[in-house]
């Protein structure tokens, strides 16, 4: 793995950064850090970021990519629960964490960004907390034997939550090498990868697929152009100046390029493009098709999760003649589509997808035995998502069982908000759910029921919520209800709240 990087205008060789990364090996595994154990990654997109989560795989340890979003509660809860050993955080993000307890692990901090290093120099009182930690540069850079000492890779391992609101680690067992060999092939087949691509990576890496694209090129020893937040018109100008042939993108981020006014979209030169991966949200059929008139047909579409890993893809030319689709099941996937029950349903007719991808290591959640044996059903695992295929077999998903929303490509846990929420004073129960939304898929509303006689106002509310969760996870929409729509067990009868906003639409997702 020599990928070359290139980052705000600077390139770093392949081999300047394979040694960058080795000699980083060699850091960790002084601090005790070994095949299994767990370092915890909080940092923006760059070749730093990228450098250190490559040490980790190196070594055979686990990198927990941790949302730079995150609120002091939500960074503390994952570093407890995934059991890290290490925390490498960009210095700036350290002002965002008041209170962050330390003490159980080693903490380093990477590099200051520019802007902020000029401040301090000249007010270092200002922001005390980027000198709070050592840097991990200084430490990196003493350890001057690389480590060439190659273990077994074990993945990444990241977090998602569950019903219950809380995050759940996913993590997986070592690849045997022959599912590390299937794995690489299904990158090759969903993502386009090829050896020496040039690649733009700008979505975050905190995410699971941007994280997994940015690792599996830099196994194909690729030129990665790594950008630290996507921009419509500089993702134009980026791959007409560097001829860029491949691209991790969301429907959002189509979206946004879309809007741009046409004789700004006809400035830049595309033609260089192969293959545009897209995942995590499912993408609206005529934003694809819009796509595909203005790219070609370079424009591809994959279903997976976290848990599960890639299980369908959809090509271009197949998007146009099934719209709406997921796609077809992977070579080597076992999918059936079941009742409640666990019983098989007739084709055409919607339920549980269950799906089997032996190209993956199995997987635990930490602390969490029920919630994994829960998924499983005749050998196989699903993760509430509904949906039937076909008479040709391509997968349609229509609605999820569960309440998740995913909004420009990032899982929303409803529970882990109501949770927060219902903590409020004033407040006696709270729904939150996924409404349509035009640029990112879906958004979040919140109904609210308040204490008798309390007026309650949406900015009360998301004052209380952006104090406790990160910006993303505070509905946009917010409606007072004197009583809510309820099932006969009292629970939130969250489908008629729902409804209203998904009258009239194509898709429940």
């Amino acid at each position: 793995m020599k990928p070359t990087v290139e980052f705000n205008g600077q390139s770093i060789d392949s081999e300047v950064f394979f040694q960058r990364y080795q000699h980083s090996a060699s850091a960790l595994r002084s601090l005790g850090v070994g095949s299994g154990d767990v370092v915890a990654v909080m940092m923006r997109n760059g070749p730093e970021a990228l450098e250190v989560m490559l040490a980790i795989r190196w070594i055979g340890a686990q990198w927990c990519p941790i949302n730079w979003h995150f609120k002091t509660e939500e960074v503390q809860y994952i570093l407890g629960d995934s059991g890290a050993k290490v925390l490498i955080v960009d210095a700036d993000l350290l002002a965002t964490l008041p209170g962050l307890k330390l003490d159980a692990l080693r903490a380093y901090a990477s590099g200051v960004p520019a802007d902020l290093a000029s401040h301090l120099a000249s007010d270092p009182s200002s922001h005390p907390s980027a000198n709070a930690l050592p840097s991990w540069t200084a430490f990196r850079d003493a350890n001057l034997s690389p480590n060439t000492d190659a273990a077994a890779p074990r993945g990444a391992m990241f977090y998602t939550s569950g019903t219950t609101g809380k995050p759940k680690g996913i993590r997986r067992a070592p690849a045997t090498p022959e599912q590390a060999a299937k794995g690489l092939q299904i990158l090759r087949h969903c993502l386009g990868f090829e050896l020496g691509m040039r690649a733009l990576v700008n979505a975050p890496m905190y995410h699971s697929a941007p994280n997994s694209y940015a690792m599996g090129a830099s196994q194909e020893s690729g030129h990665l152009f790594i950008q630290t937040r996507f921009d419509a018109e500089e993702t134009l100008a980026m791959i007409a100046r560097h001829r860029i042939t491949h691209a991790y993108l969301v429907p959002t981020m189509y979206v946004r390029m879309l809007r741009l006014p046409a004789e700004v979209r006809a400035k830049y030169d595309l033609s260089s493009m192969r293959f545009v991966s897209s995942t995590g949200s499912p993408c609206a059929p005529d934003v694809k098709r819009a796509m595909i008139e203005w790219w070609g047909p370079v424009i591809h579409e994959a279903y997976g999760a976290s848990e599960l890993g890639y299980m369908t893809r959809l090509d271009s030319h197949e998007a146009l003649r099934k719209p709406g689709s997921a796609g077809l099941p992977l070579p080597g996937v076992t999918m059936e589509i079941l009742d409640p029950q666990g019983e098989p349903v007739p084709q055409g007719q919607a339920g549980l997808i269950y799906v089997n991808q032996s190209a993956y290591a199995d997987f635990t959640y930490i602390g969490n035995d029920a919630a994994r044996q829960k998924m499983e059903c005749r050998g196989l695992k699903t993760l509430g998502d509904i949906g039937y295929l076909d008479e040709d077999g391509f997968l349609f998903i229509v609605d999820r069982s569960a309440d998740l929303v995913i909004s420009g490509g990032v899982n929303i846990y409803p529970a882990e908000i109501e949770a927060t929420l219902q903590m409020m004073p004033g407040v006696v129960d709270c729904a939150v759910f996924g409404i349509p939304d035009a640029e990112f898929g879906e958004a979040l509303a919140c109904a609210v029921q308040p204490v008798d006689g309390t007026v309650l106002s949406d900015a009360d509310i998301s004052e209380f919520l952006k104090a406790r969760l990160a910006a993303f996870k505070v509905p946009k929409v917010f409606t007072f209800h004197t009583d809510m729509p309820r099932e006969d067990t009292g629970k939130i009868f969250k489908r008629k709240l729902r409804e209203p906003y998904w009258a009239g639409q194509a898709r429940r997702v």
